[in-house]
């Protein structure tokens, strides 16, 4: 199968990819670089530097390419971000999603995985949250991504376009060749990591004072590797028809424990010095994964926090300047 990746050279992408050269499958990579990097690519698949917004560009990669199915994971994601700048993400999320979904409809292109967010449940009523949870966006980011699986929606109901939309939170860890490289960085593991490896003095605790089990927030965190599979899963279960999942470990892990987790990991003191809460941040956020799980046999290799920071310290003091390096 020839599958398009588009953000493919990005922290999610770039495991997938590699998850998906490494069983045998034709992948294109379809990236601005805008916050991806040239160097996280699998040599093993083709690259093509273009963005979203071409219109033009994409009718020539999928007039050439002969692509069966696409997997989405360019866009915009910062949650506080788009509380900032909400145009740029209810517009070139949304925008740069259709010219993506036009073009595969107009060539004949009916499989399509979506790299949704946990994002769409602000608060929550049930951990963890699970696809019964009504949907009520957090943030632009999140609206971004629900007006996508909308859209998806129809365009099943129209043109028989097959989808899969996976929702989760924390993407964390890393493959041995492949790790979180951004800039900013705003993730609690590699920022925690960075103290360890003495780029930063110490990690801010945004909020002590949550009704949580030590007063810190609590969260979900999934391996990259297992991400990876889910989508790998749901793309080959596509034939059956279109499907919703949210995705997650189903536990959560607070602040204090990834430090503490990191500090063990890495055998470094990680000072954490105690901030203000941030606007926003609810107590709990725990994604389910009990339809995925069931529907399609998906089991996490590595469900442990512990194995999750250690991939990613290997692969940070491997890269300790990232892909620039």
């Amino acid at each position: 199968m020839h599958i398009l990746v588009t953000g493919g050279a990005g922290y999610i992408g770039s495991v997938v990819v590699e998850e998906l050269v490494r069983r045998g499958d034709q992948v294109t990579v379809y990236d601005n670089l805008s916050q991806g990097h040239r160097a996280a690519v699998h040599p093993g698949a083709a690259f093509v530097q273009g963005d979203l917004a071409d219109k033009a560009a994409l009718t020539t990669l999928f007039d050439e390419g002969g692509v069966h199915a696409v997997m989405h994971f360019a866009s915009h994601t910062l949650v506080g971000e788009s509380m900032q700048a909400p145009f740029k993400y209810l517009g070139a999320n949304v925008t740069n999603g259709l010219n993506l979904l036009q073009t595969m409809v107009g060539h004949g292109v009916k499989r399509f995985i979506l790299s949704s967010t946990a994002n769409l449940f602000d608060q929550p009523v049930r951990m963890p949250i699970d696809e019964t949870e009504p949907i009520v966006p957090g943030s632009p980011y999140g609206e971004s991504k629900f007006i996508l699986e909308r859209v998806l929606y129809w365009l099943d109901q129209i043109h028989g376009l097959r989808y899969a939309a996976l929702r989760y939170f924390n993407a964390a860890g890393a493959s041995q060749e492949r790790g979180e490289d951004h800039d900013p960085e705003t993730h609690l593991i590699p920022l925690v990591l960075q103290v360890a490896l003495g780029q930063r003095d110490h990690i801010v605790v945004f909020g002590s004072d949550y009704p949580t089990r030590d007063g810190t927030c609590v969260r979900d965190y999934i391996h990259v590797v297992d991400l990876a599979q889910a989508h790998i899963l749901a793309l080959d279960a596509l034939d059956e028809g279109s499907r919703t999942y949210n995705l997650g470990n189903g536990m959560g892990y607070t602040v204090r424990e990834v430090i503490e987790t990191a500090r063990e990991v890495t055998g470094q003191d990680i000072p954490a010095v105690d901030g203000p809460r941030r606007p926003g941040d609810p107590p709990t956020l725990v994604a389910g994964s009990a339809q995925l799980r069931a529907e399609l046999g998906w089991e996490p290799r590595y469900p442990e926090l512990r194995d999750i920071v250690g991939s990613a310290w290997n692969w940070h003091r491997a890269h300790p300047h990232g892909y620039s390096a």
